[in-house]
């Protein structure tokens, strides 16, 4: 019969077993992470018109995500802009999209539906207001499209938002003075080659592919803008985000012949919504400001994201996701 152990040999069988039991738990926790808790399910992003800024900004985003948050699947919605971006992400028909400041306050100012419920993620980069023309038109500021046929942009579009009132500020009536024409940048261009319109407005970073691929196979030139900010921000309400800006000599050179061309800006919003999950929204936030670079390489106005100024959203409050991400990479 075999003897019972003496008590201080117990002891010890009982405190190696013991530390067993914590190596093993240290290894396990260390080969088996402990519950992962990065984000999970799809997104909808609504993004622009075809061969816009806004779409291949979508695009390369959602490749981001894949690798920031394999667990997310993301689903791309071409829209017609800003004003159909900011209405979809209100009612809950999308989740995520990128507007200009102007529109989201125009649709928060009407009151529209949801218009509570919108939260910024990170502020931009802004968007030009660009009047393309032929370089032999006689069109030599706003004032002078009177008479003349313009594409004003889709609708629902930011472009649309910004023309009518760019129009009206220049002492013009959108609707009586002009032959205004429903085109984007998807086809406007071809119209201005064809000679079925005058010149058309634009509203995007810098440059923007279309507009410097036609000026590079196209005699085209811009028609500088920024001496009507004052008249803009008379008319009150969502004019107020507008502020003259320069394009640089450099951003269309086929077109600007070396000389920059004062016009119009207005900052670009990641634009949700309180009923998205906040590390979705934490997530999104981080893989936007990581990926500026990345993405910067082909949208180059993506280059422009600050850090610093990101978490500057107005007119929207920090969605409560987005606030996390700041407050963890506060220096």
């Amino acid at each position: 019969m075999l003897k019972a152990l003496p008590r201080v040999s117990r002891r010890r069988a009982l405190q190696g077993a013991a530390a067993a039991l914590v190596v093993f738990g240290l290894l396990v926790w260390w080969l088996v992470p402990a519950g992962d808790d990065s984000p999970t399910g799809g997104m909808t992003f609504s993004t622009g018109v075809k061969n816009g800024v806004y779409e291949r900004y979508g695009k390369l985003l959602r490749t981001a995500v894949s690798q920031d948050m394999p667990k997310v699947d993301v689903e791309l919605l071409n829209s017609e802009g800003s004003q159909q971006n900011v209405e979809r992400v209100a009612e809950g028909k999308a989740d995520f999209t990128v507007a200009a400041a102007d529109a989201v306050a125009k649709y928060r100012l009407e009151g529209r539906p949801g218009a509570d419920r919108l939260r910024g993620c990170a502020r931009l980069y802004d968007d030009y207001v660009q009047l393309v023309v032929r370089r032999s038109s006689d069109i030599g500021k706003a004032g002078d499209l009177k008479g003349k046929k313009v594409a004003v942009g889709q609708p629902r579009s930011g472009v649309r938002l910004i023309a009518d009132r760019v129009l009206k500020a220049a002492g013009l009536d959108p609707g009586k003075d002009l032959t205004s024409v429903d085109a984007g940048i998807d086809t406007a261009p071809g119209l201005l080659k064809k000679g079925d319109i005058d010149a058309f407005f634009w509203s995007g970073g810098l440059p923007t592919t279309t507009v410097r691929l036609l000026s590079e196979e196209f005699d085209v030139r811009l028609v500088e803008l920024g001496t009507l900010v004052d008249a803009l921000h008379k008319q009150g309400g969502a004019s107020r985000y507008y502020r003259a800006a320069v394009m640089p000599a450099d951003a269309y050179p086929a077109a600007q012949e070396n000389e920059s061309v004062p016009t119009l800006a207005v900052a670009n919003l990641l634009v949700t919504t309180d009923r998205v999950d906040p590390k979705l929204s934490e997530g999104l936030t981080r893989t936007v400001i990581d990926s500026r670079d990345h993405i910067g390489d082909q949208v180059h106005a993506a280059q422009l994201v600050d850090l610093r100024t990101a978490l500057y959203t107005d007119p929207l409050p920090l969605h409560e996701g987005a606030r996390r991400y700041y407050q963890s990479v506060k220096p």
